[in-house]
């Protein structure tokens, strides 16, 4: 069974940060792609790890990623 996340990836320093809202878990890489396959990696891990109650404690339902536009100056 797959289940889909959300990825949000910044660039930080000389590398990525990879976060999934969802649960809370992040991960870095060098690249992108590494971020990205470091995270996946990463929720793999908590979800086999976690028990049920920390899994429901972190878990959000629904999380929005969208942008704003604000007045600056």
């Amino acid at each position: 069974m797959s289940r889909r996340f959300t990825a949000i990836i910044e660039s930080e320093g000389g590398g990525y940060i990879a976060f999934c809202p969802e649960v809370d878990v992040a991960s870095q890489g060098e690249t992108i792609t590494g971020a990205r396959e470091n995270l996946a990696e990463a929720l793999t891990l908590f979800l086999e790890s976690a028990s049920v109650d920390e899994i429901e404690l972190r878990q959000r339902e629904e999380t929005y990623v969208t942008q704003i536009e604000v007045d600056v100056g």
